[in-house]
């Protein structure tokens, strides 16, 4: 593996973790949102990942290359609504999207869920950018080394 696919990974890395923690914002800022252009209630969304490149079985990347690193990264691989968590009712008989009962079918966006997913995208974006910025001053150390002998 040369130094330039390490900062390949890294800047894969750093990409999908900002893509997450915008999709994240986004079930944030529509907590609250009742009715999309569909017109049923904002449905959490969840980012999925994979790794980039070999698209083969990973036993048969094992075997292949055993004692070789064959990934180039990662990338986001979907964008799912969540389906599996219950949308909140909400009794609200005020509210314009209330059903005849007066309860409002509100998005299953949990803040405390959101919050603790952005910290750890924030984090798995801290740690790519810190070995990115490791590899770098390898580099630069190298080339340090090489003009001075």
């Amino acid at each position: 593996m040369n130094m330039f696919s390490v900062f390949d990974i890294n800047a894969s890395g750093l990409t999908a973790q900002r893509f997450r923690m915008d999709i994240i914002s986004e079930n944030v800022a529509n907590a609250q949102t009742t009715r999309t252009a569909d017109g049923t209630p904002y449905r959490r969304k969840v980012v999925t990942f994979e790794q980039k490149g070999s698209q083969t079985p990973f036993s048969r990347v094992l075997n292949k290359h055993f004692d070789k690193y064959s990934g180039e990264g990662v990338r986001v691989s979907g964008v799912y609504e969540d389906t599996w968590t219950e949308m909140k009712l909400v009794y609200d008989p005020s509210h314009p999207d209330a059903n005849e009962a007066g309860y409002v079918e509100m998005p299953n966006v949990n803040p405390i869920t959101e919050m603790t997913n952005l910290i750890d995208a924030s984090r798995a974006w801290e740690a790519n950018s810190t070995a990115f910025n490791a590899t770098k001053s390898m580099a630069m150390k190298a080339l340090q080394l090489g003009n001075n002998g």
